[in-house]
């Protein structure tokens, strides 16, 4: 088993007396992931793999670095749970969206029971849009804009000190709005040139967020391991808030659950399922329309050990469900791929 990670799984022997201790958590979760991350104009556009469980949980004290690179193509109109060709006459057209998150993390561990987490995110986006759509004329000159600057910062605490083997834990942290935001990038080109792109494609939000979490590991056979978590996000200041200027960040909740085969300690394959409802952006810049909805994703991926200190990973999500209010762009498929040094 993964050095980094080996004294955070639960051993044999308790399983049976722990599983009756959190199946209250784990019926809890799985209620969850049938309800209604990012809200970037469209319900899917933010990565839902978990990292954390790509890499394994570790309840090492210490020092973590981690970068983690995702790319989210949405080139796809869908509605509902289907693609679809066009849109409705006086609905925007969008063409082309291509999302591309750089995240740092840094955490620190005191002891096997607390970690403490941040996490800095590099936005790039591109996109494009025909803008509002008048089936009785050609289609205009795409209008693009580009931006590439930091997002969001988050900051998240961990407790896993309620078994004696730190599978079982939970988390509360925050969103800081420390992403440009409002009208801070606009369209370098068409006819859109000069204009603000939506507060939804912006690299931030302009909010500040609460995030309250929990998630559960578990050894199920000598060589396989399975987990399950959970994440609600939810905006509870933003600084867009003047009466037809305002704009705050629908809901997100995303629940994901997996399995790890453990026969090698150097190359571990993994399978999840992500899950994600996002609830509608509200106020006068929101797309309040386009911008909610259910997603779920099956993501293959490996985790390799490079060497005792250092462990990387690669993952492809696949959209096996979608049901999306509105007319979105959405992504055929996407990639993650990070690392991570102990020291």
């Amino acid at each position: 088993m993964n050095p980094l990670i080996a004294d955070g799984w639960l051993r044999a022997s308790s399983r049976t007396r722990q599983l009756r201790h959190v199946a209250p958590l784990l019926a809890a979760l799985a209620v969850l992931g049938v309800l209604p991350q990012r809200s970037n104009a469209c319900a899917s556009c933010g990565c839902t793999l978990s990292a954390d469980a790509a890499m394994g949980y570790s309840a090492l004290p210490g020092w973590r670095l981690s970068v983690e690179y995702d790319y989210i193509n949405q080139d796809q109109l869908r509605s509902g749970t289907q693609a679809v060709t066009g849109v409705p006459a006086g609905t925007e057209l969008e063409h082309q969206t291509i999302n591309q998150y750089i995240t740092t993390g840094l955490s620190y561990s005191p002891d096997s029971s607390w970690n403490l987490t941040l996490l800095i995110p590099y936005v790039i986006r591109s996109h494009s849009t025909y803008g509002d759509y008048d089936p009785t004329q050609p289609l205009p000159e795409l209008s693009r804009s580009f931006s590439s600057s930091i997002g969001d910062l988050k900051f998240i605490v961990s407790y896993q000190g309620f078994l004696p083997t730190n599978n079982l834990g939970i988390q509360l942290g925050v969103k800081l709005p420390s992403g440009q935001y409002g009208t801070a990038v606009q369209f370098y080109s068409g006819p859109n040139a000069g204009t603000p792109l939506d507060a939804s494609l912006q690299p931030g939000t302009g909010s500040t967020d609460v995030i309250v979490g929990a998630y559960y590991y578990q050894a199920v056979s000598q060589n396989f391991d399975a987990f399950i978590n959970g994440q609600f996000q939810s905006a509870v200041k933003h600084h867009m808030d003047q009466p037809g200027n305002d704009y705050r960040p629908g809901n997100s909740l995303t629940v994901s659950l997996g399995l790890r085969y453990e026969g090698s300690p150097r190359w571990v394959p993994q399978l999840q399922l992500n899950l994600l409802h996002k609830s509608p952006d509200q106020g006068a810049l929101a797309d309040i329309q386009n911008t909610a909805g259910n997603v779920a994703y099956l993501s293959p991926g490996i985790t390799a050990q490079l060497s005792a200190r250092v462990h990387v990973f690669a993952f492809a999500q696949l959209p096996v469900y979608s049901n999306l209010y509105g007319t979105q762009l959405f992504p055929r498929w996407t990639a993650s791929a990070g690392v991570t040094y102990a020291f």
